[in-house]
């Protein structure tokens, strides 16, 4: 089978389309045949070799898959041979075969494609995880999304109307992405630079921000506390820039200004509890095929473009939720 492999930490030099030797599932394991996979921010952290990501080289990246059901390993039940499910790997799922644990792969409803599937188990499900789980959004909050461009940030521009909607601001790192996160869903979009947490607060009339949802590690947190509304809650969830995070604010400040600061990390959640990443997959995938949800996909031809697209992300200059065909559809 092709698959595309991450040879050592850097860059797109170091990513090519091989032959490999196809998987087998172990117990409690799904074979899945890929017909498209989701390309995620999280591939390039692996790439450029950022700790945690990659137990070991070469790497076939891939955290997101849709497609049919291959094989059963030992011990799977509720699945068959044939069905059109999505699923979460924790890699290994760009390539024309995948495994996933069972406990994260699920059926796709009547009628969903699979391109749309395949921006679901990571994306969809981080977004409506962070702003239901760890952001305990109810109706009407304001919330702040930092990276709005990117995957995730129009996925969460389109559950906050379905959650019931509230105000919505995104910051973005290049003033030419603001019209883009505008179009997907956002009211304002600001390009992150001098005086941003004084737009921010004029972009929500005044008032500080109920929720704030940050990939940006520890980089933006002093904006974030700043913008923060008596009794907000800010929820980090990822380390776009790299760098090593840094101490989080003082209690003091904490208690002075009523705040909670939370994490979210959709691969720790995988492995401690994947229950509830099935629940919310199931959620979004129902939501999808009901017409509640509408997520645009750029569907990307073939494996060798792949890198191409890291390589847009990793820039900041991608935007949206990008998707790889790897087979046909089942």
């Amino acid at each position: 089978m092709r698959a595309l492999v991450m040879t050592a930490p850097g860059g797109a030099e170091n990513s090519e389309i091989r032959e490999t030797q196809v998987p087998r599932p172990g117990p409690g394991e799904v074979a899945i045949d890929v017909s498209h996979a989701g390309l995620n921010f999280v591939d390039v952290m692996a790439r450029r070799g950022d700790p945690g990501y990659v137990s070991a080289w070469p790497y076939v990246p891939g955290i997101e898959v849709a497609g049919t059901v291959r094989a059963l390993g030992p011990g799977v039940e509720g699945l068959a041979v044939g069905q059109r499910v999505a699923a979460a790997p924790a890699g290994g799922g760009i390539a024309e075969i995948a495994i996933a644990p069972a406990a994260l792969t699920v059926p796709l409803p009547d009628g969903l494609s699979a391109a749309v599937a395949a921006a679901a188990p990571a994306g969809l499900v981080t977004a409506l995880l962070l702003l239901a789980d760890a952001g305990r959004f109810t109706a009407g909050d304001s919330v702040l999304v930092h990276s709005a461009g990117g995957g995730i940030g129009a996925a969460i521009a389109q559950l906050v109307p379905a959650l019931g909607g509230g105000r919505l601001i995104g910051t973005v790192g290049r003033p030419e992405k603001a019209a883009g996160a505008e179009r997907s869903g956002y009211d304002v979009a600001l390009a992150r630079g001098e005086g941003l947490a004084d737009a921010i607060l004029a972009a929500n009339h005044g008032r500080g921000v109920d929720l704030v949802l940050d990939p940006l590690g520890t980089t933006a947190l002093d904006v974030d506390v700043e913008v923060a509304a008596p009794g907000g809650r800010i929820v980090l969830f990822g380390n776009a820039s790299g760098t090593a995070p840094a101490p989080l604010p003082p209690a003091g400040v904490l208690l002075g200004r009523n705040l909670a600061i939370g994490g979210f990390s959709h691969r720790g959640l995988s492995a401690a509890a994947p229950h509830r990443i099935a629940a919310a997959l199931r959620r979004i995938l129902g939501l999808l095929a009901a017409g509640d949800l509408d997520l645009p996909v750029t569907e990307v031809a073939a494996l060798a473009e792949v890198p191409a697209v890291h390589d847009l992300l990793a820039a900041g200059r991608g935007e949206g939720k990008y998707v790889v065909r790897l087979g046909a559809e089942g």
